[in-house]
Order: structure tokens, then sequence, then C-alpha cells
């Protein structure tokens, strides 16, 4: 591979890193709940891609492919195990000022904390991310009926862990 061939692909995924690389963020975050984490998760997940980068650009969605890589090394982390701490719900990370509804989401991620990872990963794709169930099915390795099982009963957990709280959410 020539020098110049090897700084396009370069330039190119750069620009999808950029481009990209905050959505992962967001997502990652939805799935670990831990600021530090979803920064290292997204790292991860980027460097494989970088590493594989001339078979993701080549991908139908590059997009699809780097969200599989990430949920996938989220899960990864979660087998492993490497520390038996979990997050302190009442820490919060720095955020930007918004209109949205702050304590809705501080009580859906409470809440999405306690659910197994792999629960946590099939709700965040279908509904943070808006994937199909195909979709869903496709990046994390599980067929259609396995997901939309996963989903339903997730969301039955959610709604059981918060209660009476939902009254108050507007669910």
């Amino acid at each position: 591979m020539g020098s110049r061939h090897g700084a396009d692909s370069r330039r190119e995924f750069e620009e999808f890193a950029h481009t990209r690389g905050t959505a992962l963020f967001r997502t990652a975050l939805l799935l670990c709940g831990v600021w530090h984490l979803a920064e290292d998760l997204t790292q991860s997940a980027l460097a494989r891609i970088y590493s594989s980068w001339g078979r993701v650009r080549r991908a139908d969605s590059p997009e699809a492919y780097a969200r599989s890589v990430l949920v996938r090394t989220y899960l990864s982390h979660q087998r492993l195990r490497r520390s038996g701490e979990r997050p302190a719900i009442g820490e919060l990370p720095e955020q930007e000022a918004t209109t949205e509804d702050h304590s809705l989401r501080i009580t859906l991620l409470a809440a999405l904390a306690l659910l197994p990872p792999r629960d946590r990963a099939v709700l965040g794709l279908r509904y943070w991310e808006d994937r199909s169930a195909e979709e869903t099915a496709a990046e994390l390795g599980l067929s259609v009926g396995a997901v939309r099982v996963r989903s339903l009963r997730a969301l039955n957990r959610l709604r059981a862990q918060l209660g009476e709280q939902l009254a108050g959410l507007g669910g």
C-alpha cells in the first residue's frame, strides 16, 4: 500500500471518527452509565475500527458497523468484570445546560443501570438509537424474536423498577 493511499485512508477514518465519535460516546454512556468508562469504550471501539478500516469503509453502513463494535466492546467489558465497582447514581457527568427534563433522564439512567448488560444494549439500540428489531438483532448477533422478547421483558423490568415514579414521569 502506497503512502498516499495510506494517508487518504487515515484521513477518511479521522473524518469518520470526528463525525460519529460523539454519537458513539452517547451510546456508550447510555450502555454503561459512567462517563469515564464510556470514553474508554468509545476509544477502544474506535481503535478496533481503525485497525480494520479498509473493511469498515467498504461496509454498507460504517455507522452500523461502528455501533456494533461499540456494543460488543461494552458486552465484552461486562463479561470480563474487571471491577466489581458500580457507579454512584447520584454522581452525574458534566453536561451542557439544556431545557431537557433532567429528572426524567436521571431516573431512567438509574433504572437502566439495574438491567443486565445485554438488556441495556437491546433497549439502547432499539429506543435510544431508534433501530429496528432486525437491525438490533444483526448488531447483537441475536434472532429478531430474541430482541423482541428481551425488549418486552426489559421494558417490564424498567416499569417495575420505576413503580410510582413512572406516574410522575408521564408514563
